[in-house]
Order: structure tokens, then sequence, then C-alpha cells
């Protein structure tokens, strides 16, 4: 048996490391998991060169949810990303996702037991991000946003939704330094020294105000993190209807209209790295 699934990454709205509420939208650069079935035991390997305990871990627990011996059943999984790693656009999240989803698919089908629902999948990837030391806050907010898509409020300590819609089609930009920042490695006690200043960043995105949530957010992290903040208003300058950075960064995230998008690229093309023009992505992560 194969079984293809693909995952968008997201870009953040919130941060919510900070104080444990968050918000995100799913973007168009992706994970594409494929699995096959096998005689016995778990092999994993990604076109990236990461490390593969966070990919063998979701594998682990699926097995264990449905008391699977990978000494009698085994699975091949292989990724393939557009989604650049370590960047702060939910690579953990949306690869956590994709493996769960597509090796509960394959073992429910196999064994003819009961599929994993939504919520079951992403919680059981977020434990497996958790397990691997990939995530500070269980990135509830990037996980939900990569399965469903769209744009969500959440608060992250409870695992639960306070907002979950499409977001309109915007064409979103992406700056890539030639530097990358693991979300396990940052500083929680440093980001929450700015807990009300992220507070009010937060009320904006409770009232659906995402943009000028993402604005704040992006000014208030890139701060405190050290990250220069000129790239995010140098993109507003240029006509970004948004921009901020995005997780614990590296990168930058600018939301664009289809008139602004070549200004804003222009304007961050003076910076060292890439810039990825990608789009919002409502789709979320699907069997193909």
């Amino acid at each position: 048996m194969k079984k293809i699934v693909r995952s968008p990454g997201s870009a953040t709205i919130i941060n919510a490391i900070a104080t444990g509420f968050g918000s995100a939208f799913g973007i168009g650069l992706d994970i594409v998991c494929e699995a096959k079935t096998s005689s016995d035991s778990i092999r994993c390997s990604n076109d990236v060169g990461a490390d593969n305990s966070l990919m063998e871990l979701c594998v682990k627990k699926v097995f264990n949810h449905y008391n699977i011996s990978e000494d009698e059943f085994g699975i091949d999984l292989k990724t393939k990303s557009s989604l650049p790693m370590a960047s702060g656009l939910s690579s953990s999240s949306a690869s956590s996702n994709a493996i769960v989803k597509v090796t509960s698919s394959i073992v429910s089908q196999e064994f003819d037991l009961k599929p994993l629902d939504d919520l079951e999948i992403i919680n059981m990837a977020i434990d497996a991000s958790l397990d691997a030391g990939v995530t500070i806050t269980g990135s509830f907010d990037d996980a939900t946003a990569s399965y469903f898509g769209g744009v969500v409020v959440t608060d992250n300590k409870n695992r639960e939704f306070i907002i979950k819609e499409k977001m309109q089609d915007y064409p979103i930009l992406i700056y890539m330094p030639n530097f990358y920042s693991k979300s396990g490695d940052s500083n929680p006690e440093r980001m929450k020294l700015l807990a009300p200043l992220v507070e009010t960043a937060f009320e904006f995105a409770k009232q659906k105000d995402y943009f000028k949530a993402l604005n704040l957010n992006g000014l208030i992290y890139a701060a405190t993190l050290g990250f220069d903040s000129t790239i995010a208003i140098d993109a507003l300058q240029s006509g970004a209807i948004a921009s901020g950075l995005s997780g614990t960064g590296s990168s930058f995230v600018a939301v664009v209209s289809d008139d602004s998008i070549d200004d804003v690229e222009q304007a961050w093309a003076k910076y060292e790295g890439q810039v990825i023009r990608t789009k919002v992505d409502n789709d979320g992560c699907i069997l193909k």
C-alpha cells in the first residue's frame, strides 16, 4: 500500500511563546510525505538532510496507539519539502502532521481499524514535536493552521480554538536570510518579558484585525530576538498590507497585493538571502 499526504507550513500572526495564545495562517510552501508498507520496521528519509528522529517518533506514536509491533509490520517514509527548515514557517508542524496522517491512514486501512480524527492527528503530532524538543509551546496555532489551512487564533495551553476560518487568498512573500533559528533553541523567559505588549497584539487578532496583529507582533519579537525590524518596515513602506517576523525567525513574511508584490520583492532584494513567492493556503493537510 502506498499513500501520499501534502501538508503546508504556516506564517505567524501572534507568536504564542510569551502568553500561551497564538495565531497563524497557512502558506503555500509545503512538505509532501510518501509512505509505503513494508514487512517490518520503520524507515524514514528526507530530502533536506534533517535528523529523522521526529519522523520516527510520529510513526511510533501511531503504532503505539493501534498496538502495532514494528517487528510484524513496517512503513517506509520519505518527505520532500519546499518549506525552509528552522525558519519560523512551521516546518516541524507540517512534517509531523503529514507523517501522523499518512501513517494512521495506512495502519487503519491495513488492519481495518478506526481512523484517527483530525484533532487526534494534530494532538499526536504536537506530542511528538514536544518529545523531540522542536517546539516550546506545542505550537497548537502552527499545527492547526498547517492542518486545516486558513487562519486560526488559539489557546495553545489548552489546545482550543478561538477562531478558525478561511483567509482571503493574498499573495505572500517570504524573506529568508542566510541563517537558521530553531524554535527549540530560543529563550522563552526573554520573550515572556514582553507579554503585556503581545497581549495587545493578540486583542487585535481576536477582533480579526489580523494584519495589525501581525505587524505589532513582528516588531515586538524582532526586537526581543535581535532581528532587524527594518526588514518588515521596508516591506510596509513598499506597499505590503502587513509584514513581520514569523515564529522565532529567521524568516520575515509579507502579505501583499498583486499591485505591491514587485515593489516589496525589490525592497527585500538588497538583503542577503532569498525572497520566495507563495500565497495563503486554505486547503491544509490532505491525502493526494
